[in-house]
Order: structure tokens, then C-alpha cells, then sequence
């Protein structure tokens, strides 16, 4: 059973020294790295109760109220440069003019969806590769998305962390078709354009993406 962020402080951290805390936020990184690996594994299934993904959450909720902690204790938080270009990335969320995701395969053709701010909205444009009608949305039924909402949302996904490429590789497979996806991230400001990609593998929090997105499937 997971608790709140002050429950967990004043079981973990209440009178702790900066040392200890700094012990205290060394565990829970490792902790939210190590869940994230179990989840991106090609033969994951969820059989934990919380999830891993429930865990990751309440450990990303404890390790900020251990960063507070440790600056009321006199501490210093001093963020690796993982986390460095973390901050930066969400930073720039506000900056973002497009985001363009594709996914799919030889077989059945890539879907690619562009999300163009405009004003307060969000534009959406579906293009298929092989002429097909989007996955789930008739042409005359796409709406615009609130901006607000939708860069709030990419905020949640996290997308500063995950990697550049994802790949069956790592895990020592080897898969040549499958299932390929890209996303890009432009911005209006001058920062170079992030771009991500996938074969057959994906981050932890892939499905969120798809929700986002409005993109049919579990991953």
C-alpha cells in the first residue's frame, strides 16, 4: 500500500541529517529507475498490486518532498545532468509549436498525427501512408484540443526522460518487422527539435502517450 508524500516524511525523513536524506533520494532515483526498467521490458505484465506504474508515480511524489526536505534541513539539492536536461525540457513545454507522432509497420502502413498550436488550441492532422482511413476518427469528426490541456498533459507523460531511440536490442532480440513509431517535438523559441524514436520497444508510459495522442492500442 502506497501512502501520501507527509506520511511518507514523517516516517523517512522526520529528523533526518542532510546525509540521510541524501540516502533517502539516492534510494527512491534508483527505485523509479528500476521500475522503469521492469516495465519496458518486451515481456513485462503487470501482476503487482499497486502497479509499477502507480509506484512510479508515489515515488516521483516522495523523492520531491525528500528534495524539499533536505533544503529544510540545511541541505542543497544539486541535480545530476539527466535531471538538468529534464528541467530544461520541461521548461520549454510552454515554447512548443508541434508535435508530430507516427506509428506502425510495413505491412499496414504508418499513421502520422501533427498537433499544431494555434492560439489557445490545438490543431490535429492525420495523414496515412497508405491512404487509410485514420484508426478511430472519421476526417469531417477531429476537433481541435485546448492547449492548455494538451501541453499539461504532455507535462505528465515525462517525456524529458525518456530516451533517444528504443530498441528490442537491448534485451537481445531481434525482430525485423514489428512495430516502428517516432515522435517530434518543435519548438518556437530556437531549441533544437527533440526527436525520439521506437522499433518494437517503448517507454514505460508509452500507452499514456497513446491516450494523448487518441491513437488505438496497448503497447
Amino acid at each position: 500500500m502506497m501512502i501520501c508524500p507527509e506520511t511518507f516524511y514523517e516516517m523517512k525523513l522526520k529528523g533526518k541529517t542532510t546525509a540521510e536524506i541524501t540516502t533517502v533520494i539516492r534510494g527512491l532515483k534508483q527505485e523509479i529507475g528500476r521500475l522503469k526498467n521492469i516495465v519496458e521490458h518486451p515481456e513485462y505484465k503487470c501482476t503487482m498490486c499497486p502497479s509499477e506504474d502507480v509506484r512510479i508515480s508515489c515515488s516521483r511524489d516522495y523523492l520531491e518532498r525528500a528534495k524539499q526536505a533536505l533544503v529544510e534541513a540545511g541541505g542543497e539539492y544539486v541535480p545530476s545532468a539527466a535531471e538538468k536536461k529534464v528541467m530544461e525540457f520541461d521548461a520549454n513545454i510552454p515554447n512548443i509549436r508541434k508535435v508530430v507522432f507516427s506509428i506502425g509497420g510495413y505491412s499496414c502502413g504508418y499513421e502520422t498525427r501533427t498537433y499544431t498550436v494555434v492560439g489557445d488550441t490545438v490543431r490535429i492532422d492525420i495523414e496515412h501512408s497508405l491512404d487509410l482511413k485514420p484508426s478511430n476518427l472519421d476526417e469531417c469528426e477531429i476537433e481541435d484540443m485546448d492547449k492548455e490541456c494538451f501541453l499539461e498533459t504532455l507535462k505528465y507523460l515525462h517525456i524529458g526522460e525518456w530516451r533517444n531511440h528504443y530498441n528490442l536490442k537491448r534485451y537481445g532480440y531481434e525482430i525485423l518487422d514489428g512495430t516502428q513509431w517516432d515522435l517530434e517535438i518543435h519548438f518556437n523559441n530556437g531549441k533544437k527539435t527533440v526527436k525520439i524514436y521506437g522499433d518494437n520497444a517503448y517507454p514505460y508510459n508509452f500507452n499514456r502517450a497513446l491516450e494523448l495522442f487518441e491513437v488505438e492500442g496497448k503497447y
